[in-house]
């Protein structure tokens, strides 16, 4: 059965979180390794008043991804394909081979401390489900300051910008019929034009960091497709904070190459649900508070057998 491991990005976590992981050698040695790289205890990193930060936030879902996808690794549920929501995207390059895990970590500290140095408040993300992309677009192409950010769904979409530009695209979208209106839990304008410079910043960095072909697909942000070239995945690394991620563009794909397990990796089951509401046909689970022992024997089992 053709699994493909999902990875989430910021706005997923928890108090908590990396501390919940369940005990497995391949996630005490990923976090080992992730302290190692880092120089620094992860001890605190999913603590409470950590999770204000953008750039501790980063890290630690970059951590938990990996960590979780390398202990169901270990025990034989492995992915034919993968694709990371923002942040998660430095997980799955790193799960398809494209990426070094300390590689990975010291590029996400650099970009989510680009992200918070920009814009240290005044600004987020909100969710708005009910409209489609077209509707949303055409809502807030008058309110300044505001950007269409990610297409999580058909009628699933995530604004950004200044709090007051993401009050008032709310207010229009709930005068048109929006079905929810959230805001999310971060605090920086992710995936517009608001990060080209740090988009810049790191696209400079990558130039000195090695990647390798990747082992598997890599499923891109910026044009939800199969990349599997090492320059179009750097610049799908390097760029995607500054462009819209069409998430349910690159979760399509997966199920056009036959997908038919999506499993979600820590933290979180947003995406999970997400894949379960899109592909009826398929499974979709999420890894969190389930041992990798015994979600292994669930997505290894033969197909018709299992949840």
């Amino acid at each position: 059965m053709s699994i493909a491991f999902l990875f989430p990005g910021q706005g997923a976590q928890s108090p908590g979180f990396l501390h919940a992981l369940p005990p497995h050698p391949a996630i005490t040695a990923t976090l080992e390794e992730a302290c190692h790289a880092l120089n620094a205890s992860l001890d605190e990193l999913d603590a409470t008043d950590a999770l204000h930060s953008t750039v501790t936030v980063q890290l630690a879902t970059l951590v938990a991804g990996v960590a979780g996808a390398r202990a169901l690794a270990a025990e034989g549920a492995l992915p034919f394909a993968v694709a990371g929501l923002s942040i998660g995207s430095y997980a799955a390059a790193v799960m398809c081979g494209a990426l070094a895990f300390s590689d990975a970590l010291h590029l996400a500290h650099l970009r989510a401390y680009c992200m918070e140095r920009t814009y240290p408040r005044g600004y987020g993300m909100a969710a708005i489900t009910g409209l489609t992309e077209r509707h949303v677009a055409r809502l807030i192409q008058p309110i300044d300051d505001v950007y269409l950010a990610n297409i999580n769904a058909p009628t699933q979409l995530v604004v950004a910008g200044t709090d007051a530009a993401l009050d008032a695209a709310m207010a229009a979208a709930r005068k048109a019929g929006a079905r929810t209106l959230r805001r999310l839990d971060i605090a920086v304008p992710s995936h517009c034009i608001l990060q080209q410079d740090a988009g810049a910043q790191l696209t400079q960095a990558f130039d000195a960091v090695t990647l390798a072909p990747p082992r598997i697909p890599y499923i891109g942000n910026r044009g939800g497709r199969a990349l599997r070239t090492v320059d179009a995945i750097r610049d799908d690394l390097a760029t995607n904070l500054a462009h819209p991620v069409r998430w349910h563009d690159a979760t399509c794909v997966l199920h056009e190459l036959g997908a038919r397990v999506f499993l979600e990796l820590p933290p979180g089951h947003a995406l999970a649900d997400l894949a379960r509401e899109a592909f009826p046909d398929a499974r979709a689970l999420a890894m969190e508070n389930q041992s990798p022992e015994a979600l292994a024997r669930i997505l290894t089992e033969p197909q018709g057998t299992g949840v």
